[in-house]
């Protein structure tokens, strides 16, 4: 018998398969095969366009965004070099040095691969 992946929200065993995507009973989780094999893999971040991010990219701001405590912010179209990849529990994926602004950590979703 195929080894089927424990659900990653819920960690049940019990998953099946159902054509290309893998379901969970208990939750209703449902995932695809690629997911599963990332997630097997390690920690891996995607951009906003659906890159994968490496630690070492230059990544693009594609939004206005405010930074706390600042009374600037970042502005569209920054680029951040060397980024490095975090596991940030809030979506905080990345660890970088914004030019004007330091070190910062951001969500993936709000960059694109240079």
């Amino acid at each position: 018998m195929e080894n089927i992946p424990n659900c990653p929200k819920c960690g049940s065993e019990y998953t099946y398969e159902d054509g290309e995507l893998y379901i969970c009973p208990e939750c209703a989780y449902e995932w695809s095969k690629g997911e599963a094999e990332e997630a097997e893999a390690g920690l891996v971040v995607r951009d906003a366009n659906g890159n994968v991010l490496e630690d070492g990219d230059t990544v693009t701001v594609i939004k206005d965004l405010k930074v706390k405590g600042s009374s600037s912010g970042i502005k569209v179209g920054t680029k951040i070099k060397g980024i490095r990849l975090v596991e940030g529990s809030d979506g905080h994926n990345i660890d970088c040095k914004v030019p004007g602004v330091g070190p910062i950590k951001l969500k993936q979703e709000f960059v694109k691969k240079a």
